[in-house]
């Protein structure tokens, strides 16, 4: 059984930490978390290889993680919690869940932030192409650590104007696309229907390919649960946000591919070559349309970075508050968990120092174990919510200001989703090996969690 002392009604993880996230910083966090590089850059793969319905897989695989977002705002409404989905799976499953869940997603983030110091590095260096690569991977790093190490509200405020260039500059590119598909954008012939007169160009497998790219490009939508716990009002705050990711992911994800595969042949090699936006804007005539989104890429990495040493940090924090890590790990001043986030940055430095070192063997294994984390984490989630929506409708349902629809039928179906997306990475031979590696992980972590949890019971 979990341990009481999760069952207090305030987390005793966010005792310490400061409120300093405004609203306007939590709303913009959520609607700007959704669009990453992997957006931007990722998708492209995805479209040669399903051709037009990439729409389809992205709409698939968005209904998914809008079931996982609904189930994972009804527990963090309920209980507002740095520790997020971690401090939900102990309270819900047992200390063990919750040591696995959490831990993993720290490894997770960690080395997403040596992999979009990188990728930012690599754009400057493409600018610039004098300077070494590491040194802009160093300056990230100690913007980054210095802004998240300062106040929370540093972090809110550079999350906030991150977010509002990407939105406007998705929203830009959206609205250009419908224009030139309408015919009226001046300069630019509508291609009508032509480039989508074949649905499924390589079968279904193709489609596969595609919903599996499309599956891990959602990768950052947990932070803002994270952040709530931080804010003025959490539980305003997450019921908020979560009630507008469905349209954030319709518009933001499916809306893009469907202009995208409208305005560019799949099979043009300057999908995967420069992306598939640059591409759709080359297509429109626009100047400068490569370097005008290698300035949004670049701006999609370094708010990744700083969400994910964010994330990062407060998980980290979250698990030593709850006994299941380093007590060092978990000093807090100013109301910043700075020992935390130093070390999360050290981490994914690290991560960017074995990718020069190691590139072959040590990097690729850590790239291989992290792949199917976010999985991993959303079946804990759906498992918590099972458990923990039953217990609050008895005990307290006045918390449940946030309702996973249709409850519990469409948490089982968000289940069969993820065992089915498991499937079909063993399938892949490229996805297969991400799969075993990350359960290993998983299995370690699990028995790790497992056998500091008989200790504490034991003491």
């Amino acid at each position: 059984m979990p341990l009481t002392t999760v069952e207090t009604p305030t987390e005793s993880d966010g005792v310490s930490l400061s409120h300093g996230l405004k609203q306007r910083h939590l709303s913009m966090i959520a609607l700007g978390g959704v669009i990453g590089a992997g957006l931007f850059v990722g998708s492209g793969a995805g479209i040669a290889a399903a051709g037009p319905s990439i729409v389809i897989a992205y709409a698939l695989s968005g209904l998914l993680v809008m079931l996982v977002m609904r189930m994972l705002g009804e527990m963090s409404a309920a209980y507002p919690s740095s520790g997020s989905f971690s401090s939900h799976a102990e309270r819900a499953i047992g200390p063990w869940a919750g040591f696995t869940a959490g831990w993993a997603f720290w490894v997770l983030l960690c080395t997403a932030v040596g992999l979009e110091g990188i990728g930012a590095a690599q754009i400057v260096h493409g600018w610039l192409p004098g300077t070494p690569e590491w040194a802009w991977v160093a300056l990230f790093m100690v913007v980054f650590c210095g802004t998240n190490l300062a106040a929370v509200k540093n972090f809110g405020e550079f999350e906030f104007w991150f977010a509002a260039l990407k939105v406007g500059a998705i929203t830009l590119f959206l609205v250009l696309g419908v224009l030139a598909l309408a015919g009226v954008l001046p300069g630019t012939d509508s291609p009508g229907g032509s480039h989508l007169t074949e649905l499924l160009p390589n079968g279904g497998e193709g489609l596969v390919i595609g919903l599996l790219a499309s599956v891990f490009a959602y990768g950052g939508l947990e932070t803002v649960t994270i952040a709530a716990a931080e804010s003025q009002d959490p539980v305003r705050g997450v019921a908020r946000a979560v009630r507008t990711a469905m349209w954030r992911i319709a518009v933001f994800y499916v809306g893009s591919m469907a202009v995208i595969v409208a305005l560019v042949p799949w099979d043009s090699p300057e999908v995967v070559k420069n992306g598939p936006y640059v591409a759709a804007l080359d297509r429109l005539g626009i100047p400068g349309a490569g370097q005008l989104m290698n300035v949004v890429v670049l701006v999609a990495l370094l708010s990744a970075m700083n969400a994910n040493i964010y994330g990062a940090s407060r998980i980290g924090y979250s698990l030593v508050e709850r006994g299941q890590g380093p007590k060092w790990l978990g000093r807090v001043s100013g109301g910043v968990p700075r020992v935390a986030v130093l070390a999360s940055s050290v981490f994914g430095f690290l991560c960017v120092l074995l990718s020069y070192w190691r590139p072959d063997d040590v990097f690729a294994w850590l790239l291989n174990m992290i792949g199917a984390v976010i999985l991993v984490v959303w079946i804990f989630i759906a498992v918590s919510q099972l458990r923990l929506r039953r217990r609050l409708e008895r005990e307290t349902p006045e918390r449940l200001t946030v309702r996973m629809w249709a409850f519990p039928w469409l948490t089982w179906v968000a289940l069969a989703g993820m065992a089915t997306v498991f499937v079909l990475m063993a399938r892949e031979p490229d996805t297969r090996v991400q799969l075993y590696s990350t359960g290993a992980m998983t299995l370690v972590l699990a028995a790790a969690g497992y056998a500091w949890q008989r200790a504490r019971e034991r003491r």
